[in-house]
């Protein structure tokens, strides 16, 4: 359990104290405390922790170096490190800095068990005080969301159970569900999203989530729901398959992200659309040189089975945009070249409103969320021409792939609606403090930072 709120608990003192501050400190402290930090040779260095023992020997309290910049990440690495009990932080920090320091003690302690023949042993608690419980818990809760779907493997983790984990977010605040599965997608006029899971032996669909008064501003939120991507018959070398469970990163992001508005009750009519296949290779699975259709009445030419996440978003975004919503926004693991400009950890935003854009890049940073503003630089639309029908799939070059991919999706939201568009990566490539390795959210506080903003 990483937090606790029983005030009734007895709970060991966590007392931050920066480097340059603890010469100061130090003169300030009892003599017992004192003589036991010199002997330890504890200078406060970010990330380093000392633990104080009382007279009998027991843990008084514990002093830790505070980071030279930011408050996610203040304490390090305590959630995993320090021993079992309940803490508290004592401090003077504001209410916005407690409530970053507390969410990456979270985020710190987060495990993902559950393939693990043995429980991991109990680790220490954070003794959350109760104006900064609700939203700490809530964001962590979140971000872990986006971890653990993130995390689990395809065979556990299929269409069908990521329409699933919509159901159960669904029911928890009362959503409104439905499913669009199989044949019935050609029926229900989805034939690109049809077209790229038909190879697979579990069925595609088109999950839906709808909450909130319909009185609200309409806000749509698409996730790419690729549950494994192999690349169809334009198949990925090994070792590019090998994170392909990731692929439905932006599902996880929009289902995380939904879940937030509804518990903080954010004024909005809420759609969530969730278009979940598997990209397979099968004797029906779609080619290069393919022309297929779209919700929209666009043409695509494939380019690259692999290019498939674009293609299931086109009829997803073609529906959200029926109900004249206010703003769109979509998640998805979309290309390897956001990768290549912007590296693991920043995530580029693109937006036909740059002022969004702006603002979205605003909130990150103010909730140590970063992501990156991209243009929609119109003259790369030549790169997806095709001969033989409206739109291909992929630029004719590989450079600013990026950018032609959300170019792409640019073609399927009607003019004058408000959209964005995050390419996240969804993964941590090694473990650092609050960030073990393995699934992550990038750029969801962001995301939800703005629309608290934004809606109030």
């Amino acid at each position: 359990m990483s937090y606790t709120r029983d005030h009734q608990r007895s709970s060991i003192p966590l007392l931050p104290v920066s480097e340059a501050d603890f010469p100061d400190w130090l003169k300030s402290a009892s003599k017992r405390h004192r003589r036991w930090l010199e002997s330890a040779g504890f200078k406060a260095k970010p990330g380093k922790w000392c633990g104080v023992p009382d007279e009998h020997g027991r843990v008084e309290a514990v002093v830790f170096g505070m980071a030279e910049r930011g408050w996610l990440f203040q304490f390090g690495n305590l959630a995993r490190e320090l021993p079992a009990g309940s803490y508290r932080l004592v401090s003077v920090w504001s209410d916005d800095q407690r409530i970053q320091a507390s969410i990456g003690w979270g985020l710190s302690a987060y495990r993902f068990n559950r393939y693990r023949s043995k429980d991991a042993p109990e680790g220490p608690s954070l003794l959350l005080d109760e104006d900064i419980a609700d939203i700490v818990e809530r964001m962590v809760g979140a971000q872990c969301l986006v971890r653990d779907l993130v995390n689990t493997p395809t065979e556990d983790l299929g269409p069908a159970e990521l329409t699933a984990a919509v159901t159960r977010v669904g029911d928890l605040y009362d959503a409104q569900v439905k499913v669009i599965q199989g044949d019935d997608l050609l029926n229900e006029n989805f034939p690109a999203i049809h077209a790229v899971g038909r190879a697979a032996s579990r069925a595609p669909r088109l999950v839906s989530l709808n909450w909130g008064d319909k009185e609200h501003p309409r806000l749509a939120l698409i996730g790419k729901g690729v549950c494994f991507d192999t690349g169809g018959l334009d198949i990925k070398p090994a070792a590019g398959m090998r994170l392909m469970k990731k692929d439905m990163g932006g599902a996880a992001h929009v289902l995380a992200l939904a879940q937030l508005i509804m518990q903080f009750r954010v004024p909005v009519n809420l759609q969530v659309l969730v278009p979940a296949v598997e990209n397979a290779i099968s004797g029906n699975a779609y080619r290069p040189g393919d022309v297929i259709d779209t919700r929209k009445g666009l043409s695509v030419e494939i380019g690259n089975t692999d290019a498939e996440g674009r293609v299931i978003m086109s009829d997803a975004l073609a529906l959200a945009c029926e109900e004249a919503p206010d703003l769109v926004i979509d998640f998805a693991t979309l290309t390897g070249a956001a990768r290549i400009a912007l590296g693991a950890d920043l995530p580029p935003v693109f937006s036909n409103h740059e002022e969004i854009a702006q603002a979205i890049k605003e909130a990150g940073e103010r909730v140590e969320d970063p992501l990156w503003t991209m243009p929609l630089y119109q003259p790369y639309n030549a790169l997806l021409e095709s001969d033989i029908a409206d739109i291909n799939n992929i630029g004719s070059t590989a450079y600013g792939g990026c950018i032609t991919a959300a170019l792409f999706l640019e073609h399927f939201v009607e003019r004058g609606v408000p959209w964005v568009h995050i390419d996240t990566f969804a993964w941590n490539q090694s473990s650092r403090p609050g960030r073990p390795k393995g699934g992550e959210a990038l750029g969801l506080r962001a995301v939800f930072n703005y629309l608290r903003e934004r809606y109030g």
